[in-house]
């Protein structure tokens, strides 16, 4: 192995460590010498790679962002219309901030609005929402009389709501949860002739991708009600 390949490996594993020490504590509780020692190195080795906490937190939603932004272009393959994308990016979302620790971490660190930030993860899915939403109205897709700016604020505070929920009960993340929130919204989404050919469950080649995307990690959504995450 290479010298830069060991700098890579090693700064991979202080992203992880630091990922899990943030979810489990938040960023202020959160220490130098737990997320070197998570990682299996010194902390001169940490500080080789990250000034200080701060540039931690950063390349932490840095990879966060960069998961989740290829989720999404996921989704958009083989396109099936802005609905059923749409349907399928929630998806993608719940089931990566399920399952990756790094992409959970993320996620809440770009929203915590007690520390400088250039992300906001929550805003980018409110504007991707918007953005579907949009596109489903100008494929004459979206059924009459939806107000699109009532209709983006309702999607994105209900799933934000699903992930502020689960940090106690993953189940709010669960496949299932998400695949009853579409259950009822599309009806009210869709006109008749496109519903019938929408998947509220998200496209199964969606899914299948998503597993195999590193960082994945199986956890039981009865037994994992965690209740020290992020505020």
């Amino acid at each position: 192995m290479t010298k830069q390949e060991r700098a890579t490996r090693t700064r991979q594993a202080l992203i992880r460590s630091a990922a899990e020490e943030f979810d489990r504590h938040g960023y202020a509780q959160a220490k130098l010498a737990m997320i070197s020692s998570g990682a299996g190195v010194s902390q001169g080795a940490l500080h080789f790679h990250f000034v200080n906490k701060a540039a931690v937190a950063e390349s932490v939603e840095a990879a966060a962002s960069r998961t989740l932004r290829r989720a999404a272009r996921m989704a958009h393959r083989n396109d099936a219309g802005p609905l059923q994308t749409l349907t399928d990016i929630s998806h993608a979302v719940a089931h990566l901030l399920r399952r990756d620790i790094v992409v959970r971490a993320g996620f809440q660190l770009s929203c915590d609005r007690s520390r400088p930030t250039d992300l906001n993860l929550r805003q980018e899915w409110q504007g991707c929402v918007r953005q579907l939403l949009a596109a489903a109205d100008d494929e004459d897709v979206l059924a009459e009389g939806v107000d699109q700016q009532a209709m983006t604020r309702t999607i994105v505070a209900a799933t934000i709501g699903f992930e502020a929920l689960s940090r106690n009960n993953r189940e709010w993340l669960s496949r299932c949860t998400l695949t009853g929130f579409w259950q009822v919204l599309l009806p009210w989404l869709a006109v008749p002739e496109v519903l019938g050919r929408l998947d509220p469950a998200g496209r199964e080649s969606v899914i299948e991708e998503l597993r195999l995307l590193p960082g994945q990690t199986r956890v039981s959504p009865l037994t994992d009600t965690r209740s020290n995450a992020l505020a």
